[in-house]
């Protein structure tokens, strides 16, 4: 097993990594907790994840629905209600066990009950344990766009259990390492998606939280610097984002869309004259390493697009992207729409 610290001071908390953790959960609860609730999907439980799960205090189980679909304000409510229902107070605990899905719907809604109440994660997705359960972003979904409404709301603990990812299909594989590519390049070192892949699981989710784990440290509001943990991401959060409500017909899980974001972001970047093709060609071998896609999905409209974008989280009345540079990834504000929209075009967009 190994640990690492998000060191928040007095909101410090361990993410334990390995086979089996989920079997430490009771050493992690919160002292003052005298019940809970374990927030979760059909999915796991049939799984058996919550098989011999103990707390160490009395607990109840409430299922929450599959998909994006399910990451709305209506599920926040009917949990939020749920917990009022059974007599959690705001000292007890919210235990979020499953993927990323449900570790942003679970903490959003104990962020919101009671205008704060303690939650651990038990991340059985590889999404989950590398990126999704970490750090304390909790949200749900619009029509308007992904991630829309939220809060920060930090966990006590997550325990990144590695035997669990041995029920993943490869759709869910694809979706945690989208989000390992894009940590190829947040690392020390150049990016070489062969190191991760030749180490062992345990160790490659270590590195991966390590680096998020400082990064959450130095800037836990989004104020500047953990905005390069979004790589990628203002395409992806747009193609998601469209395919939610105009085109459902691309089915793509989150970390497809951010190996696409990659390879945009990277060709944005040399548009802007902030890397060279060398750079690009360094993206789509790590992208490609983790036999992810690099293509817009067929019928994306540029315009469109660009539409989703400036309502991203990072944008200030502007299109900000986080970009490759001298300096390595950064946030760049002020990026002027005709040379998104051009790259866009490279990559096939309609116009």
């Amino acid at each position: 097993m190994r640990e690492v610290k998000v060191a928040l001071g007095p909101r410090s908390y361990p993410v334990l990594i390995g086979d089996g953790v989920r079997h430490e959960l009771s050493r992690v609860m919160p002292v003052v907790a005298k019940r809970a609730i374990v927030v979760t999907q059909d999915a796991v439980e049939k799984a058996g994840w919550l098989t011999g799960l103990d707390p160490g205090l009395p607990f109840e189980v409430c299922t929450m629905g599959e998909g994006e679909g399910s990451k709305t304000l209506a599920t926040v409510e009917g949990l939020c209600r749920r917990f009022a229902q059974s007599g959690l107070s705001r000292s007890d605990v919210v235990i979020a066990v499953g993927g990323g899905i449900v570790t942003d719907v679970a903490g959003f809604a104990a962020a919101s009950y009671h205008r704060g109440t303690p939650y651990v994660s038990i991340a059985t997705t590889l999404l989950g344990q590398v990126d999704a359960a970490i750090g304390g972003k909790t949200g749900v979904n619009l029509p308007e766009g992904k991630n829309l409404v939220g809060a920060f709301w930090q966990p006590s603990a997550v325990l990144c259990d590695t035997e669990t990812l041995t029920t993943l299909s490869p759709r869910e594989w694809a979706c945690g390492r989208g989000e390992m590519a894009k940590y190829a390049f947040l690392g020390p070192g150049p990016p070489d998606e062969t190191d991760m892949r030749e180490t062992d699981m345990e160790e490659q989710v270590a590195r991966c939280v390590a680096i998020k784990a400082e990064v959450v440290a130095a800037d836990e509001r989004e104020g500047d610097r953990r905005m390069i943990l979004n790589y990628g991401h203002t395409l992806a959060h747009a193609l998601e984002g469209a395919g939610m409500t105009d085109h459902p017909e691309w089915d793509l899980q989150h970390g497809e869309a951010v190996a696409i974001g990659l390879i945009f972001a990277a060709l944005l970047a040399r548009r802007l004259g902030r890397i060279d093709d060398a750079r690009v060609a360094q993206h789509r071998a790590v992208v490609g390493g983790y036999d992810l896609p690099m293509d817009l999905p067929q019928g994306a409209v540029a315009s469109e697009l660009v539409t989703f974008m400036g309502r991203d989280k990072k944008a200030q009345q502007d299109l900000t992207f986080v970009l490759d540079g001298p300096r390595g990834v950064e946030p760049v504000r002020g990026v002027a729409d005709a040379d998104v929209l051009a790259t866009l075009a490279d990559m096939g967009a309609l116009s």
